[in-house]
């Protein structure tokens, strides 16, 4: 994913919607003075680690997660985890820090953080949550999402999850998020109270501004080729995986059989018994450590989910500059056809079938009074729609500014974090071999003793 040319001149977009009042209102107090002077830096100023003021006055975590039961919005029963969020300032020089917040919410209230961000900040490549249900699991893992094991890998990823929006530049900063930590009662009320369901865009727009976009900016059509890319790579990479923890989980089990074969025929044998005993039991240990293995394992691969679910966020950015260039090829031609009715209108020619000009054939001529008070009209239009298409223009440079700092920023930390991921699962992949090769040797060494 290249580096987008950004003083290439290309057809301009509309920028991003502005969030609803000022988002810093309520972090003051959190984050202190330092806070009020990163404000006022630009979203491209600062580096990956130096945007992280917040969590350097604050600690975040997703400390525990407790299976619940309440009734839905249909008055029926249902069960769900809730998942204990604690925020604790960092200590002050004086030696004095504030208390500890903590308060509970549902997965479904983080998916409502995030679809509000999603709207309100929609340059924005906008971390993703974890999954909801387990899916790439070898099938030795339940894949139900009240099991205990998967519950508690959803809990690491929801608290990274909490971390990424705590270190983004610009999310950081906003008021509804600042509230999910630290408001339990009416958070979503506040949250709907902004509106943003009203400012979120139907599939049916999205879809029609896909097709029908006359003139689509290169480069996001290339950033979405390659979020579809990531995605199918990602996902071949997972299911490579589980095949592969599928055989390595019967191939350890199978060592399980030695060990009780080793147990049987050390009761018959006097003098190789101690040897053979001996060696079972380290064949059965063998045995019994996959399980272990492979859990840990899937943290590695939920590490992996994280940007197979990232690709999707990368054509959010997509679809909503599709949108703004849909929109704006809109208004010019809706300009360019107001326009084409004032010139004829002023000339008295028609150029093209019109059912107002069918209408003047068929009842007669307009009063030069009427055709007067049409121009007029029409002029008006002409200069709202001129005003409109050069605010839309301005908008769109911000708004494609604004993406590519963002798309730069997530660029750096996606090839930090899979860097970091494929080289510890490789670590960890050598560490199991190594222990493999050390059970072996041990049960040489009980082979050579009898």
């Amino acid at each position: 994913m290249e580096q987008a040319p950004r003083g290439s001149e290309r057809q301009l977009q509309p920028a991003p919607l502005e969030p609803l009042g000022h988002p810093d209102s309520g972090l003051q107090a959190a984050v202190g003075e330092e806070a009020e002077g990163a404000r006022d830096e630009g979203p491209g100023e600062d580096t990956m680690t130096e945007n992280n003021f917040w969590l350097k006055k604050i600690e975040i975590s997703v400390s525990e997660a407790e299976k619940r039961t309440g009734r839905n919005a249909m008055n029926m029963q249902e069960t769900y985890t809730a998942y204990l969020i604690e925020t604790r300032s960092v200590e002050h020089t004086d030696g004095q820090s504030v208390l500890t917040d903590s308060l509970w919410r549902r997965y479904s209230e983080f998916e409502l953080l995030r679809n509000y961000l999603l709207v309100y900040y929609p340059h924005i490549v906008v971390p993703p949550l974890p999954e909801k249900r387990a899916e790439f699991v070898w099938h030795k893992l339940s894949a139900d999402n009240m099991d205990p094991d998967f519950v508690e890998r959803r809990r690491i990823g929801l608290e990274n999850f909490l971390l990424r929006v705590a270190s983004h530049p610009i999310l950081c900063r906003d008021k509804i998020f600042y509230l999910f930590l630290t408001q339990e009662g009416n958070w979503k009320e506040t949250v709907n109270e902004t509106g943003f369901q009203l400012k979120a865009d139907s599939r049916l727009k999205a879809l029609n501004a896909t097709f029908r976009v006359k003139n689509p900016d290169k480069r996001f059509t290339e950033l979405k080729h390659y979020s579809d890319e990531l995605q199918s790579v990602i996902s071949h990479l997972l299911r490579v995986r589980a095949r592969v923890a599928d055989r390595l989980y019967g191939v350890y089990k199978v060592h399980g059989n030695y060990g009780r074969v080793f147990s049987e025929w050390s009761a018959i044998e006097k003098e190789m018994g101690d040897g053979l005993q001996s060696a079972g039991h380290h064949m059965d240990v063998y045995a019994s450590s996959i399980d272990d293995i492979l859990e840990d394992e899937e943290h590695y691969a939920d590490q992996l989910k994280e940007y197979l679910f990232y690709a999707e966020a990368l054509r959010a950015v997509c679809r909503k500059h599709e949108l703004m260039q849909y929109d704006l090829e809109m208004a010019a031609q809706d300009l360019a056809s107001k326009k084409q009715q004032c010139e004829e209108l002023a000339t008295g020619t028609v150029r093209t079938f019109s059912l107002k000009g069918m209408t003047t054939k068929l009842f007669g001529q307009e009063t030069p009074e009427q055709r007067e008070a049409r121009i007029k009209v029409l002029e008006e239009q002409i200069n709202e729609g001129e005003q409109q298409l050069k605010s839309k223009n301005l908008e769109g440079r911000e708004f494609v500014k604004n993406a590519w700092a963002d798309i730069e920023r997530f660029k750096e930390q996606k090839n930090h974090d899979l860097k970091e991921a494929l080289i510890s699962y490789a670590v960890m992949q050598i560490s199991m071999c190594k222990k493999g090769i050390q059970v072996w040797t041990n049960a040489k060494e009980c082979f050579s003793k009898m």
